[in-house]
């Protein structure tokens, strides 16, 4: 070290004394505070996002299916408004094809916390010639179009949706607020800073707005909240037993919509699953996960996603989550 260098060393040791730096920054600790553990943040960061929306906008909604993610979205809904009722109504596109299991679970958290449901059918619109089966049997790709009508028809300007970015490149990519056009389409290209957590909902007439208060949580991080929470969920979401056939490397579920072709064998496993959809494009994974513990070890252990290990309608290409969202899927 050169002798300029050295005394300049010295002199901001003389200036600022190592003790008395310390002593700064242990009075610094201590009017911030200490650091909230992880999911302690996350709890927070979800409830002043969801705080926000409804102070912002006019008229939000919950998207609502029965899923985990949108249980844990709803706890925290809850939570944030403790100890009044949830402000907002809840929403749900069913595409007739879901588990049984999950929907009796909807009907029954909507009754106990009181709230308004209201749900988009893509049978309706398939009765009525505005939209045709696909070849495939999976419904869960014509649920853009009962969502964008129920998003008009209530006149929604914002709509949570329990989307994370860890599930998917596209829901990466997509910011916590996130403007959609008159069309109720997604700009991956054209979105908004967000700095400092400082969101923006600014939007004019015909457009509306998707939040994503949980979009920074893991499927881990969502696991160890339920389990610290004692938040129930579908059964399904546990292991059981269940007539199961395999196609495309998946387990599906034996049900009226999902039927197995005369070369796929019906077999009783032991499975649960990671995530809930249509039935006819949602598999299960053998699993001995009977508890909530159990499956915290399960997904800590996992290295696929859930949306990549179970989910056939994000295998239809290699980019079939973000096409759908620009479309106005959530």
């Amino acid at each position: 070290m050169s002798t300029r260098v050295e005394e300049t060393v010295d002199s901001v040791t003389q200036e600022f004394p190592v003790a008395e730096r310390a002593e700064e920054q242990e009075a610094v600790a201590a009017e911030v505070g200490p650091a909230l553990p992880l999911l302690d943040a996350l709890e927070a960061e979800a409830i002043h996002i969801i705080r926000e929306v409804v102070a912002e906008f006019e008229r939000p909604a919950m998207l609502f299916s029965g899923g985990k993610d949108s249980v844990v979205m709803l706890h925290l809904a809850a939570k944030a408004f403790w100890p009044g009722k949830v402000p907002f109504p809840v929403l749900h596109v069913d595409t007739g094809h879901n588990f049984p299991e999950v929907l009796d679970f909807r009907d029954r958290t909507v009754e106990r916390l009181g709230l308004k449901l209201v749900v988009g059918s893509v049978q309706e619109f398939i009765d009525r010639g505005e939209l045709a089966e696909r070849a495939d049997g999976t419904r869960n790709p014509l649920q853009t179009v009962p969502l964008l009508d129920a998003i008009e028809r209530n006149k929604f300007d914002a709509v949570f949706g329990g989307g994370r970015r860890d599930e998917d490149k596209a829901r990466a990519k997509e910011r916590i607020l996130s403007l959609r056009d008159e069309f109720g389409q997604w700009d991956p290209r054209n979105q908004r800073p967000e700095l400092w957590n400082l969101y923006n909902g600014r939007h004019t007439v015909g457009q509306h707005v998707r939040a994503f208060p949980i979009s920074n949580w893991t499927e881990l991080d969502i696991w160890r909240y339920i389990a610290r929470e004692n938040i129930e969920l579908p059964s399904i979401y546990y292991a059981h037993d269940r007539e199961v056939f395999q196609r495309d490397g998946m387990w599906r579920a034996i049900g009226e919509f999902s039927q197995p072709r005369p070369d796929e064998d019906v077999v009783v496993k032991t499975v649960r699953y990671r995530t809930v959809g249509d039935m006819s494009c949602t598999g299960a994974v053998l699993s001995d996960a009977f508890t909530v513990d159990d499956v915290v070890r399960e997904v800590a252990a996992s290295t696929l996603t859930e949306r990549g290990a179970t989910r056939a309608d994000d295998r239809i290409s290699e980019a079939a989550m973000e096409d759908r969202k620009k479309d106005g899927y959530f």
